[in-house]
């Protein structure tokens, strides 16, 4: 990966600053790397998407993750400035602070509705979207990860329900790990942020080499920040209205978009991306029939020929 050449905290408010940086070529196409979690921070996963001859490339970790701050990993951090609405704000701050007109977006997983919520808010400032693992963080999406996916694994979800006690089966299970990520005793949110890994990392088990952790093998702090704001995010359904993304869609005429998705992805089914490239014309996708959530090489492959497509807009 390409050494930043520039890169500072931003003040965005409420307290907080957010570490960016930018690499590539100072006079190429503007892009702005969106990543998942949320809080997973700033990621080089997936291997070099973008030319850095053809882009000037951003990236940025969101509030309470990577070395933003406050940090989400001391519970002393207030939650309450950390909404979806805060992250399409500060993401907009970044772009006049670094000089940009409008910028190509890129993101996958929770990456992707944060991208999307900022395109239809800002559909102006926006030149094209590349998107992978497509959410729009919708509640019945939620419902499928932290719910019915345990459908196969139902040991496991059994054992993920229980680490939420007195939560029905069909009760809110998510709301029970936020309030436990927010408890005063340090146990309690410990065994809280490892149940909720070893959960995800469930999900993730078809993808991964026997015994891989994506979720839990990271360092304490990065892993109790993610889970802390995953768990805040997707109890209140990231703010958003059921469905506000793809009924909302129309915003994004003219902008040309390329979304890949794997048909194997069991956190994030193939419906997503499916109802949302019917409602947004200028979009194509591209389904990559052996890949699950965290792609493949093929993902890549079509991730970097659709950058390397775009450079020449």
């Amino acid at each position: 990966m390409e050494e930043a050449y520039a890169s500072g905290m931003l003040d965005v408010g409420d307290g907080n600053q957010v570490y960016w940086q930018v690499s590539g070529n100072p006079a190429g196409k503007p892009a702005v790397v969106v990543h998942g979690g949320p809080g997973s921070g700033m990621s080089y996963r997936g291997g070099q998407v973008f030319d850095p001859e053809l882009y000037r490339v951003v990236r940025f970790d969101q509030r309470g993750c990577g070395r933003s701050t406050p940090h989400a990993a001391d519970p002393a951090t207030d939650m309450r400035h950390n909404t979806t609405h805060h992250l399409i704000a500060d993401m907009e701050l970044l772009r006049e602070h670094l000089g940009i007109d409008r910028w190509l977006l890129y993101g996958g997983s929770w990456g992707s509705t944060l991208l999307l919520a900022y395109a239809e808010a800002h559909p102006e400032r926006v030149s094209e979207i590349v998107v992978t693992a497509v959410t729009t963080t919708r509640r019945s999406e939620i419902d499928w990860l932290y719910r019915g996916v345990g459908r196969f694994f139902p040991e496991a979800w059994d054992r993920f329900l229980e680490g939420a006690p007195g939560t029905p089966r069909d009760g809110d299970v998510v709301g029970a790990y936020a309030r436990l990520l927010e408890h005063p005793d340090q146990a309690v949110r410990d065994k809280a942020v490892a149940d909720w890994c070893t959960w995800e990392d469930t999900v993730l088990s078809g993808e991964v080499p026997p015994g891989g952790s994506p979720y839990g093998g990271r360092p304490a702090r990065d892993r109790i920040s993610l889970v802390r704001i995953c768990a805040h995010y997707f109890s209140h359904g990231a703010w958003l209205e059921e469905g506000q993304l793809i009924r909302d869609a129309g915003r994004l005429a003219g902008i040309p978009g390329f979304l890949v998705h794997g048909r194997m992805d069991m956190g994030s089914p193939l419906t997503t991306a499916w109802e949302l490239v019917k409602a947004w014309p200028d979009a194509e996708l591209h389904v990559t029939e052996a890949a699950g959530h965290l792609g493949n090489e093929e993902t890549r492959a079509r991730v970097r020929a659709a950058t390397d497509r775009f450079a020449a807009r």
